[in-house]
């Protein structure tokens, strides 16, 4: 297993190719599907669409929200595909973390010229 930094780099590094690839103005979907076929090259192990309860006064409630993908078991990535990142979105991702109990979590968004532009790192 890499450690943190080391898996942040090889996510990035894929997220990068596949913008490379594809560029800007496609679905999230688009990106979401090419980007875990590139992990799945890159031989990372990931989980898609990961349910996330919402622990509610010592329940854990099916509130439907769910993980965009969810790296070797210690990195949460949030796929977007916007005109620009907003707050929220910040929120979304560092709540997420939170849930899952995951230290660190990349938020991304396809729609930009260049990707750095879009690419946001967290960590609890």
């Amino acid at each position: 297993m890499l450690v943190e930094e080391e898996l942040t780099q090889a996510v990035i590094g894929a997220m990068i190719e596949v913008h490379k690839h594809l560029g800007p103005g496609l679905l999230e979907s688009a990106y979401h599907q090419c980007l875990c076929h590139e992990l799945a090259l890159r031989g990372l192990s990931f989980e898609r669409e990961k349910p996330l309860p919402v622990s509610y006064k010592g329940t854990k409630l099916d509130c439907g929200y769910r993980i965009d993908l969810i790296v070797e078991g210690k990195l949460i990535v949030e796929l977007k595909a916007i005109d620009a990142l907003a707050p929220i979105h910040e929120a979304q991702l560092l709540t997420h973390m939170r849930l899952a109990n995951v230290r660190v979590g990349l938020l991304v968004n396809f729609n930009v010229k260049v990707l750095k532009d879009g690419l946001m790192r967290r960590v609890l």
